[in-house]
């Protein structure tokens, strides 16, 4: 599965490990996490985020 990486704070989104403080599960592919999901680090949106 494709990481993606934020690109205002460099914060990588790798699906294997998910995000589980944001009920983010591991094994969730980038496009299926929800909508209203922001970086963990920074607080932008999934539109910030571009293939790492």
């Amino acid at each position: 599965m494709q990481k993606f990486r934020c690109t205002v704070c460099g914060y990588i989104y790798d699906p294997e490990v998910g995000d589980i403080d944001s009920g983010v599960a591991p094994g969730t592919a980038f496009e299926d996490i929800p909508e209203d999901w922001v970086c963990p680090v920074c607080g932008v949106d999934k539109s910030m985020f571009e293939p790492a």
